[in-house]
């Protein structure tokens, strides 16, 4: 089976690079499916090329041109840095008014032990950060992270987009299996960040 590294939803593009992850969040889709509108997003190997993400989203955009491209797909899309930034910037090249957002779990900087976010300035538009927890322990029990500073990590790299001013939005998954987080806490701290905060209800059979 071919390797899924675009994918139509919802009239946007969406880009999965990579199946890996930093976490092991235990909302995650692709826990229970292993496609997401008939999309299999589970990757044959993880050597795709700036070049093979690009070829499959001109197929896409040439019959549905999208004002919207969202790196998310069954994995972390920071993870594959390089490739990211290429196709970013690609897109914006040619492209310069489709809108790039990215959705992340923050852990980027920590995983290339640099501060990445400057780096993507003029080529990702707004990053999307899954904040879900206002507290350490609230977070590893949702994400699962594979490394004990995960969540402070979290936390540094929306502050970092913020001071980039980069748009940020935290964001946390509510009402998993009947669990609630604390709402109003989880706000203050994406607002402190200097983030904008979102709530997004759990869907329990995903799309």
């Amino acid at each position: 089976m071919a390797n899924t590294l675009a994918y139509l939803l919802d009239g946007k593009i969406y880009i999965n690079l990579t199946n890996r992850c930093t976490n092991d969040c235990i909302f995650c889709l692709r826990n229970d499916k292993d496609d997401v509108c008939g999309q299999t997003l589970w990757l044959d190997d993880e050597n795709s090329t700036a070049k093979d993400v690009i070829e499959q989203f001109e197929k896409i955009y040439i019959n549905s041109p999208s004002k919207e491209v969202i790196f998310c797909g069954y994995g972390e899309p920071m993870l594959k840095f390089d490739v990211l930034k290429d196709v970013a910037k690609y897109i914006k090249e040619n492209y310069p008014n489709i809108k790039i957002r990215v959705n992340t779990n923050g852990h980027a900087n920590f995983v290339e032990k640099r501060n990445v976010v400057p780096e993507l300035k003029g080529l990702v538009d707004e990053f999307s950060v899954s904040l879900n927890g206002a507290t350490k322990e609230e977070y590893n029990e949702y994400s699962q992270p594979k490394f004990d500073e995960a969540y402070e990590e979290m936390k540094k790299f929306i502050k970092a987009c913020s001071d980039e001013n980069i748009s940020v939005v935290a964001s946390v998954v509510e009402g998993y299996k009947g669990r609630h987080l604390n709402l109003e806490k989880c706000e203050q701290i994406a607002k402190d960040l200097g983030a904008k905060f979102r709530v997004r209800e759990w869907i329990v059979n995903g799309y």
